[in-house]
């Protein structure tokens, strides 16, 4: 999958932990919240050994905005095919002023570094989510 800082595999990952989130839309309030959260807690993350890694449908150029506008620490995949969303299932029917869309389902997967999923967060509320997530990868690194 591309990334802004070129096309990484998940098993490039591997030996390490990974939090892999996906948010439906670069720069829109609450995907804005969630992804300055989890830059506020990088080093944290690094520290517990852990990679962040955020997905949606987005273009690199959009990503590059996004993380340039904000300040991002860390790598965003762009996956306008949604193969990664759906084998990660995240690809939901919402609705959105009346009318039914489809979409990315807010949601977050802790890798270990063995590259199996340990814990999954759908419907994600951002509030206090990175937090919780960073306690999970801390405690997974023991």
């Amino acid at each position: 999958i591309e990334t802004n800082l070129g096309v990484a595999r998940l098993s490039h990952y591997l030996g390490h932990q990974l939090v892999i989130y996906f948010y439906p839309k670069d720069d829109t309030p609450g995907c804005t919240v969630e992804g300055l959260d989890f830059s506020r807690f990088h080093e944290d993350f690094l520290k517990a050994d852990t990679q962040v890694l955020g997905v949606s449908r987005d273009s690199i150029k959009s990503h590059e905005r996004f993380i340039s506008k904000h300040s991002l620490s860390f790598a965003l995949a762009s996956d306008p095919s949604e193969q990664l969303c759906l084998a990660f299932h995240v690809m939901k029917e919402k609705s959105m002023y009346g009318k039914t869309v489809r979409g990315i389902e807010r949601s977050t997967f802790l890798v270990d570094s063995q590259g199996v999923v340990r814990s999954v967060w759908r419907g994600v509320k951002v509030p206090g989510h990175a937090e919780i997530v960073l306690e999970a990868a801390r405690k997974l690194a023991r």
